[in-house]
């Protein structure tokens, strides 16, 4: 029963996790999609301790991706709350490492039993998710306006990461 609520969880979080990073960023959508992925990454994390403690020798690094995702989209969180300078490249960062670490745990634990995944080396159940999600994180926080691609670091026009509109240059 327990694997099955932490199945149920892990899909509600990519669900949600795809409404939330397909969503306009402003009210609506994407903070409630946003609101649902924190829940079931809860979810996840409390199943995948039980989980691992069951067999602790053999899945120990499964609760070390479960921590880094839960603390990911924690972190997040609390800076979308906080709305620190440059709010909005810090909370677009974590809650993406969250998603990522979340399909790695996935591929990790299942891979070997997944079509096409299956014929891949381990290591890459560990490099795939990566591979994809930071060039897609860096696109989406362009794209959002959280950081600019432009190589300029302020100058004319720059809002200079006053945590106000999130922007910053790079």
């Amino acid at each position: 029963m327990l694997l099955v609520v932490h199945i149920v969880a892990g899909l509600t979080a990519v669900v949600s996790g795809v409404l939330a990073t397909t969503a306009p960023k402003r009210a609506g959508r994407h903070p409630r999609a946003g609101t649902v992925y924190l829940y079931a990454i809860g979810v996840v994390f409390a199943t995948a301790t039980v989980l691992v403690a069951l067999h602790w020798q053999r899945d120990w690094h499964l609760f070390l991706i479960a921590t880094v995702a839960a603390g990911l989209a924690a972190a997040g969180w609390v800076v979308r709350r906080a709305r620190p300078r440059r709010w909005m490249a810090w909370h677009g960062s974590a809650m993406a490492g969250s998603f990522i670490a979340l399909f790695t745990g996935f591929y990790v634990d299942n891979g070997a039993r997944l079509p096409v995944w299956d014929r891949l080396p381990h290591l890459l159940y560990w490099l795939v998710p990566a591979c994809v999600g930071v060039p897609l994180t860096w696109w989406a926080l362009r794209r959002n306006g959280a950081v600019s691609g432009s190589g300029s670091r302020g100058g004319s026009g720059s809002r200079g990461g006053d945590g106000r509109h999130g922007r910053v240059e790079v």
